[in-house]
């Protein structure tokens, strides 16, 4: 446990962090969290769980499977990362990859049949950070990509 001494049992460590019992019951037979166990018996987790937790939560909202956030989570605590979990980060981004072409594949014919008043509407909610995203992801779909 971190020397600052706070500890949580599993009912505490659900509600600071704001998830189930049963969802970090989940994490824990996974080996995303990891407890210590008390004389009795109990789990016990300390504040790197609750950082864990949202890190996972985060994760889970970008629609990251569960391998993957397992290794991002290894990445964090380790500050390394082993080639089959890059193989595994690079096969993921693969699978989205493919997963945004479709999705622009689809979405691109309905921009083109809105009037150019909605579709500057449009590009002006995105951020620039998202737009050029797009724009790049668009650009690498239509190119083959050459790995040196």
């Amino acid at each position: 446990m971190k020397s600052d001494g706070v500890v949580y049992r599993i009912g505490e460590l659900a509600s600071v962090a704001n998830v189930s019992k049963r969802t970090i019951d989940y994490y824990t037979r996974l080996g995303l969290l990891k407890p210590k166990r008390t004389g009795a018996n109990y789990r016990i987790y300390d504040q790197e769980a609750v950082a864990d937790l949202k890190f996972i939560e985060e994760c889970k909202k970008r629609h990251l499977p569960l391998e993957a956030i397992r290794t991002k989570l290894e990445y964090r605590k380790s500050g390394e990362i082993s080639e089959n979990a890059l193989i595994q980060q690079l096969n993921l981004f693969s699978e989205q990859l493919q997963q945004l072409n479709m999705e622009l594949k689809d979405f691109t014919p309905n921009l083109e049949k809105l009037p150019e008043e909605q579709k500057e509407t449009l590009r002006n909610r995105l951020s620039r950070d998202s737009l050029a995203l797009i724009q790049s992801l668009s650009s690498l779909l239509n190119k083959e990509v050459v790995w040196h």
